[in-house]
């Protein structure tokens, strides 16, 4: 009698981190064991990574300023309309589309319209941006107005997967690093910055745990789609 196969697990939700990722977590939690403390309650790190190029900074612009949840809706209409991750396609539409169907606010649209007319006359050059240092790279797409470092890091980190940018200003991560450094207080951002030296050269890993770890302690679903 055949007997069926013990069913296998279900895949994880997003990709594990590769090699290098791990080995710098290791150096990380070495240097400071809290940083241990969060995978074996929030499992697993997920390796969230975006679009290289204008589609994985038109998707950080999505995420400026509001919930993870949010932003995810905005993109996935946004990504849904024809030619509006391609430049010279998101210039061509209106305010009724980014607006009205994407759900992007009048702001954001405009510093959509401000990426795509960067990325047409050469302002940005992602070629150019990947043979940049950290702090060049991070100064080059944020003189893009609006853009700001913080999308400009979020960029490096996600859609370039560099291993040593933190995102300035970001309220998630001042509140993870309270909860778990036992903090009196969030961090104001420039003091995260000073926190965050020590992780050098592994920011933008610490950061990903960080993020990670609130989400655990807030009980918020890891959502991300590239």
């Amino acid at each position: 009698m055949h007997r069926a196969s013990p069913a296998s697990p279900p895949p994880p939700p997003f990709p594990q981190p590769p090699a290098w990722a791990r080995a710098g977590i290791a150096a990380l939690v070495a240097g400071d064991p809290r940083f241990g403390v969060i995978e074996p309650a929030a499992g697993p790190l997920p390796w969230r990574t975006r679009q290289p190029g204008f589609p994985g900074l038109l998707r950080a612009i999505c995420g400026q300023q509001i919930s993870n949840q949010a932003a995810a809706a905005i993109w996935g209409r946004l990504r849904a309309i024809p030619g509006a991750l391609d430049p010279a396609g998101l210039l061509a539409l209106d305010d009724a589309a980014l607006c009205g169907i994407a759900g992007l606010s009048r702001p954001k649209a405009a510093h959509a319209r401000s990426l795509a007319t960067a990325c047409l006359d050469g302002r940005l050059d992602f070629a150019a941006i990947a043979a940049l240092d950290n702090a060049a790279a991070v100064a080059r797409i944020a003189a893009v107005k609006g853009l700001g470092p913080w999308t400009a890091a979020i960029h490096l980190l996600f859609a370039e997967q560099r291993a040593d940018v933190f995102p300035l200003g970001d309220v998630a991560l001042a509140a993870s690093a309270a909860q778990l450094l036992g903090l009196p207080a969030r961090p104001t951002p420039k003091a995260l910055v000073v926190l965050a030296e020590g992780w050098a050269p592994w920011r933008s890993l610490a950061a990903r745990l960080l993020w990670h770890h609130w989400r655990f302690v807030t009980g918020r679903p890891a959502i991300e789609d590239g």
